[in-house]
């Protein structure tokens, strides 16, 4: 069954869509203000069907620990995440509860990126909070990287350990109106599409993780149906074939969409030692 979901890298475990944050980007909070028929039914995923789809996957795939919501607010984070460690675990957080669940946190998962925003008016507190988790953590797992979203000052966050990840805002209510024009691949095709699957809280499964309120990119249920069998639906390789056919405007979620499954950065700064032509090719 493992062999069939071939070409599968990604799979999001939507563990909770509650959130313990109201960021002023997001489309789930623009969803309750403007469009409460749209609203998400919140709540936390049966730990049961966690323990069903992680029977399922493959071993070393990305696991993100995260859909819509705060994934850190699942009262059994740390047993969920130890039922994947034959993956490459992983979750984007707001951070609030780093300290407060960093026993679950440190050694079980194998990377982490922590959310900033633009004009959020808890960045400070925010900050304060991922240097005491940093500080607790060590050296040990998850490697923490920090994910810049939109106009985001780093100065500050050059002085802790991990990547800085710039992300370009979009609309709140999907992946488009982007402020910069996204990234396509070479092959013309969405390698989110091609390589992920998103599980919300429900066990709804859809074609990727875009911010989908009317769900239209829903394949399948995972209470009812196997992954592999969802993962090869006909309704899928339907789909597919539009992608490869250059016609994604007929995919209903598709048509809404601007990601092509290459995330974009904004303006980036020069990092890391100088590499120059001569250097890659050196046997020095």
């Amino acid at each position: 069954m493992q062999n069939s979901l071939s070409g599968l890298s990604t799979v999001n475990v939507e563990l909770t869509n509650r959130c313990n944050k109201d960021c002023w980007m997001c489309g789930r909070r623009k969803a309750e203000r403007d469009y409460p028929e749209l609203v998400l039914n919140y709540g936390d995923m049966e730990f049961s069907l966690v323990e069903k789809i992680a029977m399922q996957l493959p071993p070393n795939i990305v696991v993100q620990l995260h859909n819509n919501g705060e994934g850190l607010l699942y009262p059994r984070f740390g047993e969920a995440a130890m039922l994947f460690k034959g993956q490459i675990r992983n979750i984007v957080t707001n951070g609030k509860l780093l300290v407060k669940k960093a026993n679950e946190i440190i050694g079980n998962l194998e990377t982490m990126a922590v959310s900033v925003f633009e004009n959020d008016p808890e960045a400070d507190e925010q900050y304060e909070i991922l240097q005491e988790f940093l500080s607790l953590k060590g050296n040990r797992k998850p490697y923490t990287n920090i994910r810049l979203n939109g106009n985001v000052d780093p100065t500050k966050y050059k002085n802790l350990s991990g990547l800085i990840i710039k992300r370009v805002l979009h609309s709140p209510m999907g992946s488009f109106n982007y402020k910069k024009d996204p990234t396509i691949p070479e092959i013309g095709i969405c390698l989110d599409f091609l390589h992920h699957m998103a599980i919300n809280r429900e066990g709804k499964v859809s074609v990727c993780v875009r911010f989908d309120p009317k769900r239209l990119g829903v394949i399948g249920d995972a209470n009812t149906h196997g992954l592999s069998q969802i993962w090869n639906s006909d309704l899928r390789k339907e789909w597919l074939e539009l992608h490869k056919q250059g016609s994604r405007e007929k995919v209903p979620l598709c048509a809404y969409c601007q990601f092509w499954g290459v995330p974009t950065a904004g303006k980036s700064e020069k990092s890391g030692k100088d590499l120059n032509e001569y250097s890659i090719f050196s046997k020095d």
